[in-house]
């Protein structure tokens, strides 16, 4: 017998629009309901935002954008969608309470493309009750065995909520992009712009050197088995052409053609037809997909917001006036790992700007390098080479987070859930062979290395997701208080216009760009507080005050590029 919801003392106001047919929509507060035309949606509303309520709508991809260009601003809803994704696969929550005869329509996946903000337009299967699965949610979070794991999942839910507003507001206010920028430096790349499907002037010129170079005067190097069968008749032993095959070898083919495939994938992820179909009234407007990984991170439906290539990145410019405020978090992964483990030599290593020195300093390892090698390989699964060796030293130094890392390996092997601080599930390496055609593999050797490779994704999965979840509370509490920094419509105040996992882009004026600055630090002190309570760890930030988003500075490496790993990790399903 699902539990009863909590009580409106403790959850706030809550009001639930439902799209019905004709244009109407059912309202629903408190305890009465109403229904009300669609076009009047905005002025309720901005009326009733003056209270703070939490508006409970089924995907707030459908509902905010069409809001956002009304000029109303939401504070709090509750994406039924995302949550009900979240739900589903939260070990602490027993999935009963959310059947329903509608439930495999609310299973189906919401709306993830861009679209115009057209006002709320449905087919039959979105007409669906926010209202009733919305009560059927607040049951699940009910039924939670511990208040303690109660209030992480609220958290948790009220944070990617959150994120849904902010990705909508992002793709509103759009990143600041000139044109002019933009197409000069295709033109200084590629040479003047051609009709689609023909090669532009630099890239055909490298083209005609690869050609020469290779001694094949017909040779198409956008076609790979042309361009394999080409390589090796001019001697080179190579089975593919990636970057990172080509630059161990020696030939004088080399230089043009890893040059002819870095440009060519500008052309194609960012050159004009990119800019026809992103850019528009002086603005880039991606579209966002929070919760687009199992994980909880973001990914990108369109525009690759997310992988912005340093070579257009001076085409991101702020408006007269106006500034970037990048910031970044140092060591974000590390320190989350210390959070979550509450390791006490670890929390004290992770209170320093460096965290990597200060386990050098507290004498756990002999060099900063050797820290970052053994954590980052105990964190991605590394068992051979350095980073597999200083994990093994770096165990004995740290054994709670160690012991966090090495169980969360063990469940993802025996095919057990694994859950992020907040709780949210991983999926488990038995959903991901139900998906397969062949299932399981019936070879034991087989089954064993999917099975390690799946422990190393899981051992990952509960540091990566806790890193999302602390990143969404942060994003969370960096809108409200750019929000309070300035009046009139979003675009006028400080606001968010990227969000990459653990970085941030504030567009704001000028004048306001110190007093942002201060406000992202504090903001990532509050997140610690509410996400880790008492493991005090630090989480300090990388910022600058750019006009271009070129001239913010570059970190060398990602976590990933650094790990010396046995092979890669299994890849999650949705």
């Amino acid at each position: 017998m699902p539990a009863a919801p909590p009580d409106r003392a403790r959850t706030g106001e809550r009001i639930s629009l439902s799209r019905l047919p004709d244009d109407r929509v059912l309202v629903v507060d408190g305890d009465g309901s109403r229904e009300i035309a669609v076009a009047a949606v905005p002025r309720l509303v901005a009326e009733r935002e003056a209270t703070s309520p939490r508006w409970v709508w089924d995907d707030t991809s459908w509902w905010y954008p069409p809001l956002l260009a009304a000029g109303v601003r939401v504070r709090r809803c509750h994406d039924l969608r995302l949550a009900r994704q979240l739900l589903r696969r939260a070990p602490a929550v027993d999935t009963a309470h959310l059947r329903g005869d509608d439930a495999a329509l609310w299973d189906r996946p919401g709306p993830r493309t861009r679209s115009e903000p057209t006002l709320f337009a449905a087919d039959d299967a979105e007409h669906l009750r926010a209202d009733v699965e919305g009560a059927r949610q607040l049951a699940a979070v009910a039924a939670v065995a511990t208040p303690a794991e109660q209030a992480r999942l609220e958290l948790l839910l009220a944070a990617e909520s959150a994120g849904a507003l902010t990705a909508a507001e992002m793709t509103h206010v759009g990143v600041p992009w000139s044109v002019e920028v933009h197409e000069r430096l295709l033109v200084d790349l590629l040479g003047p712009r051609t009709p689609r499907g023909t090669r532009p002037r630099g890239l055909e010129a490298l083209a005609v050197l690869i050609r020469r170079e290779l001694e094949a005067p017909d040779l198409n190097p956008d076609s790979l088995p042309h361009l394999l069968a080409a390589l090796r008749a001019a001697g080179l032993d190579v089975t593919d052409t990636r970057a990172a095959t080509l630059v161990g070898v020696e030939h004088p083919v080399v230089p043009p053609l890893l040059a002819y495939k870095q440009l060519t994938r500008l052309l194609t992820t960012n050159g004009w037809a990119w800019l026809d179909q992103w850019v528009s009234g002086g603005r880039f407007r991606a579209s966002y997909q929070p919760a687009g990984s199992s994980t909880g991170r973001w990914s990108s439906n369109g525009g690759g917001a997310l992988s912005i290539p340093v070579q257009v990145r001076p085409a991101a410019v702020a408006d007269e006036g106006w500034a970037f405020v990048v910031a970044d978090v140092a060591q974000l992964e590390p320190r989350v790992l210390a959070g979550m483990s509450a390791d006490p030599a670890l929390v004290r290593s992770a209170r320093d700007p460096d965290l990597y020195q200060a386990m050098v300093d507290a004498g756990s390892v002999p060099s900063r390098d050797d820290a970052k090698l053994g954590l980052i390989g105990a964190m991605y699964g590394a068992t051979r080479g350095g980073g597999g060796r200083m994990a093994e030293v770096l165990a004995q130094q740290y054994p709670a987070a160690f012991a966090l890392l090495e169980g969360a390996a063990r469940d993802g092997e025996t095919g057990r859930s694994v859950r992020t601080l907040l709780g949210r599930g991983s999926p488990t390496l038995g959903e991901i062979w139900e998906q397969r055609p062949e299932g399981a593999p019936t070879d034991p050797v087989q089954q064993t290395r999917e099975r390690r490779a799946y422990g190393r994704a899981t051992r990952n999965f509960v540091v990566q997701g806790t890193g999302a979840e602390w990143a969404l509370c942060w994003i969370a509490e960096i809108r409200n208080e750019l929000w309070r920094r300035g009046t009139g419509p979003l675009e006028e105040r400080p606001h968010l216009v990227l969000f990459l996992h653990d970085e941030v882009v504030v567009h704001t004026p000028a004048a306001l760009a110190d007093e942002v600055v201060a406000l992202l630090r504090e903001a990532a002190t509050r997140t610690s507080r509410l996400v880790f309570r008492e493991a005090v760890v630090d989480f300090p930030l990388s910022a600058s005050v750019v006009r271009s988003y070129a001239d913010a500075s570059k970190r060398s490496a990602t976590a990933a590029e650094e790990v010396d790993a046995e092979a890669p990790p299994a890849t999650f399903p949705r």
